[in-house]
């Protein structure tokens, strides 16, 4: 086998050190933060923002949730080790340290604050940053490892780039950014608790006292029940405020009542196969109801 040159082995070492900088920012996650803020600034402008604008905010919320995630890394590399899911994050292997890592959060989140001021306005620099540091000190320093509400609180933080996009459009906010928070603040648990009841095992290992970690998983369905149930409620109240039409607003009701069905699943197949299944759906549903927003507004301005 014919070994590599020394240029093509650097190559490929400083490929992998970006890939491993790249996955401290958490993509995935990102995306979903992104997807729900395009179509807020849809419903923010009432037709199409500039592309400019969407560019840059989008910009800006990808660096400040990458700097967030990367932080969040850094702190919870010790729960990251025992946990299976996390196990090959870069801190955990070695192939970042954390005092690289954290340095590049830094300066991921200096950036991001110096791009929305410059060239969005100062209003979303400072909700993009608020959402960093409530991400931080809130939910992974003190929350995440002393409270079964961990992430109903928390998840405020994920739900800030929704009123960052508004204020990208609008350099103000009011009622109807409220309510988008509260949808995707209301989300949260649910989606989550989903997610962790396929691993609650590694949450009692890592001693994080998530809800299916320290309940039943009839109990936690209950919960996802509720919070269901008060999902569509909100998701159909921003159909006054914001003054959407049919196409969200069937959208909502249908896409809801999926939601809702799901849950009550769960509830009587307590099972990790049923809580992944409404896992997967809450993505789908989140994306496909901010959809039906941008097309509701699109629809209707044309």
């Amino acid at each position: 086998m014919t070994s590599l040159s020394p240029t093509m082995a650097g190559i490929r070492r400083r490929g992998g050190r970006a890939r491993s900088y790249l996955e401290l920012t958490k993509p995935r996650i990102i995306e979903l933060l992104l997807v729900t803020t395009v179509p807020t600034m849809f419903v923010a402008k009432g037709g199409v923002p500039p592309l400019g604008l969407i560019a840059l905010t989008l910009l800006g919320g990808a660096l400040a949730a990458g700097g967030a995630n990367a932080i969040n890394m850094v702190v919870d590399r010790d729960i990251d080790r025992v946990m299976h899911r996390t196990r090959h994050r870069p801190l955990v292997t070695g192939e970042v340290t954390p005092v690289a890592a954290l340095m590049f959060a830094v300066a991921l989140e200096v950036a991001a604050f110096a791009e929305l001021w410059a060239w969005v306005n100062v209003l979303s620099a400072v909700l993009a940053l608020s959402a960093t540091l409530f991400y931080v000190f809130v939910y992974t320093l003190w929350l995440k490892r002393t409270s079964s509400q961990n992430i109903v609180i928390g998840g405020a933080a994920g739900a800030v780039p929704v009123l960052v996009g508004w204020s990208a459009v609008t350099g103000t906010l009011g009622w109807a950014p409220l309510v988008l928070f509260g949808i995707i603040f209301i989300w949260t648990p649910p989606h989550f608790w989903a997610l962790a009841i396929r691993f609650r095992e590694d949450y009692r290992d890592a001693g994080i006292p998530m809800l299916p970690a320290v309940a039943t998983i009839e109990r936690t369905a209950v919960e996802i029940i509720v919070y269901s149930v008060a999902l569509v409620a909100v998701t159909l109240v921003l159909t006054p405020v914001a003054h959407m039409g049919v196409v969200y607003t069937t959208a909502a009701a249908v896409l809801g009542m999926l939601f809702l069905v799901s849950a009550v699943r769960l509830f009587r197949d307590a099972t990790p196969r049923a809580a992944i299944a409404l896992f997967r759906y809450s993505i789908t549903y989140l994306t496909l109801l901010f959809i039906a927003m941008a097309a509701d507004v699109v629809l209707r301005w044309h």
